[in-house]
């Protein structure tokens, strides 16, 4: 093999794509006014929660001020960091549902500098039908938010696997949109769909939203499979395809076990490593602050 061969090789990314260098971002003078992104995906059980965690802890490390949203009844992401939802009176459903309650005195530290969390549980599931019959149903998120929107810089709201009308307030709130996609075909060929809502909100509601990137997770480049999958979204979705990839590994359900996000409970692993880099593209693609 050739050195200009080699030296090609040794340059591409995950994604078949020579991999940019993302560098450390400057310091923030302040905090606010907050990016808020979705990350939203209808079919489950391709690591949302667990990135939008990572992500989060992977910003606030660089010194930004993030506020993680759980949108999801299951409660995983506030579970995920340490947070008993069902010990809680007042969640996000109480929000979305009461005016009269402050989203300052629902907002739960976690062990993370610099990472809030507002708390949800199965409680949220009934949001979906008592959401019907409010006036302006599609933007009962984006109330909720405006009160905090100039103490973060970045919110990362953690929507329930379906396109109802709580991922509908979601990206009605939101400026960006995350889409976290396993390398396998059946995830592929519900993206379009997902592509589909958004360009809706973008059109009915929320003309400000817009995809920052598909996020490529559980990936394990071993296998044809993944890598063919990889190259036909990367081929079908040039410009909106993240280089950074998070790669299948055990520790990231050991961190869930422990509440922890990846950056803390293995901070020298790959994974760790790969949502460190992903936030720093976001920040380079002014995805984030």
């Amino acid at each position: 093999m050739s050195d200009a061969k080699q030296t090609l090789d040794i340059n591409l990314g995950p994604t078949g794509r020579p991999l940019p260098e993302f560098p450390q971002p400057a310091e923030l003078d302040g905090h606010g006014p907050a990016r808020v992104i979705s990350m939203v995906n209808q079919k489950g059980g391709v690591g949302k929660t667990t990135s939008v965690i990572s992500l989060g802890a992977a910003l606030a490390e660089l010194g930004r001020k993030v506020l993680l949203v759980d949108l999801d009844p299951q409660g995983a992401l506030s579970a995920g960091t340490g947070v008993n939802s069902y010990e809680l009176d007042v969640t996000v459903y109480n929000l979305l549902m009461d005016r009269r309650h402050d989203v300052h005195d629902v907002i739960q530290e976690t062990s993370t500098e610099n990472l809030d969390v507002l708390p949800a549980n199965i409680d949220l599931s009934a949001a979906e039908v008592q959401l019907v019959n409010e006036v302006a149903r599609e933007m009962s998120l984006a109330r909720v938010l405006r009160p905090v929107m100039d103490e973060y810089d970045v919110v990362i709201i953690d929507c329930q696997p379906s396109l109802g009308l709580l991922t509908v307030n979601a990206l009605a709130a939101s400026h960006g949109v995350i889409i976290p996609l396993e390398p396998e075909y059946f995830a592929l060929r519900g993206v379009a769909l997902l592509v589909e809502t958004i360009e809706k909100v973008q059109d009915r509601i929320n003309p400000r939203l817009e995809i920052d990137g598909i996020l490529m997770t559980m990936f394990d480049a071993r296998t044809l499979h993944a890598r063919e999958v990889v190259a036909r979204v990367v081929e079908a979705f040039p410009e909106t395809v993240l280089h950074t990839t998070i790669n299948r590994t055990v520790k990231f359900p050991d961190a869930s076990v422990a509440a922890e996000p990846i950056t803390t409970f293995a901070s020298s692993t790959k994974g760790a490593e790969a949502y460190r880099q992903l936030a720093r593209e976001l920040i380079a693609r002014g995805a984030a602050a």
